[in-house]
């Protein structure tokens, strides 16, 4: 027994992208011709006029352009808010699978048993979260360095175990999320400081909670990525940080957990 789900996008409480639909739209793409891609897809030439008619009424702005006559002979064609709503489906597809593929391996349908259906769920204490698409993969003996592209432009290396790599199913250009306590994250004013550890990002703090002995720094490293950094507050005032202040957040890559 499998585990099955369609997707399907709604506007004004009614069905706007089905999956049947989506296939049309990706034969009008195609072949330029509604009676084409409705062979292709395939569907009645009725069906898929009806089907056009509805996307473009519920939307706010056509889905489908058709022109008629020139020197061309006419056609049809997706417009720019069609072409991006392909993408979009697209992305929101590989999400959709991935949960599916997840809750696959979580339950057992054959004997009615949810195996850590909780998971899905799962929300996690660490304070930074940053996503990034996988660069390369350097897999050593026993561990390997994971090396994602920030939407900052910087490059995060997190050193996990290969099992880790295989078990995430890890390969470049997949999405992850680099997750690491922010309590591992170290502070300095000294930008030519050579370290070990293999993350250094310079940035600009943005903000500063402070409290009676501990002070949280909210760094921002640029892109929308902001990295929360946790210090004595004694460390604060030996720094001379400040809002509006540079600042270098540095992380070892074991410190770096991944999820996909």
């Amino acid at each position: 027994m499998e585990i099955s789900s369609s997707l399907t996008l709604e506007l004004l409480n009614q069905p706007f992208l089905l999956e049947k639909r989506i296939d049309l739209l990706f034969a009008i793409k195609k072949c330029g011709s509604i009676s084409k891609a409705a062979k292709e897809v395939p569907m009645s030439y009725k069906k898929a006029w009806e089907a056009i008619n509805t996307m473009n009424n519920l939307s706010s702005n056509p889905v489908v352009q058709t022109e008629t006559g020139g020197k061309g002979g006419g056609g049809t064609s997706l417009t720019q808010y069609g072409e991006n709503i392909l993408k979009t489906y697209l992305v929101l597809k590989k999400e959709h699978n991935k949960f599916l593929n997840n809750l696959k391996e979580m339950a057992d349908i054959d004997t009615g048993t949810l195996k850590n259906i909780g998971r899905l769920a799962m929300q996690i204490s660490a304070r930074n979260q940053i996503s990034g698409i996988v660069e390369y993969i350097n897999e050593g003996r026993v561990n390997a360095e994971v090396f994602i592209k920030l939407k900052s432009g910087y490059t995060l290396v997190s050193n996990i175990t290969k099992g880790a790599v295989t078990n995430l199913g890890l390969s470049v250009e997949d999405e992850v999320t680099a997750i690491f306590k922010s309590s591992t994250v170290l502070l300095t004013t000294d930008f030519t400081l050579n370290i070990s550890a293999r993350n250094k990002f310079q940035g600009i703090i943005e903000s500063i909670h402070e409290g009676e002995v501990n002070s949280e720094v909210i760094i921002n490293i640029g892109g929308s990525d902001k990295i929360a950094s946790v210090i004595t507050s004694s460390s604060i005032k030996t720094l001379g940080l400040k809002e509006g202040s540079e600042v270098s957040a540095v992380i070892k890559a074991s410190d770096i957990m991944v999820g996909k």
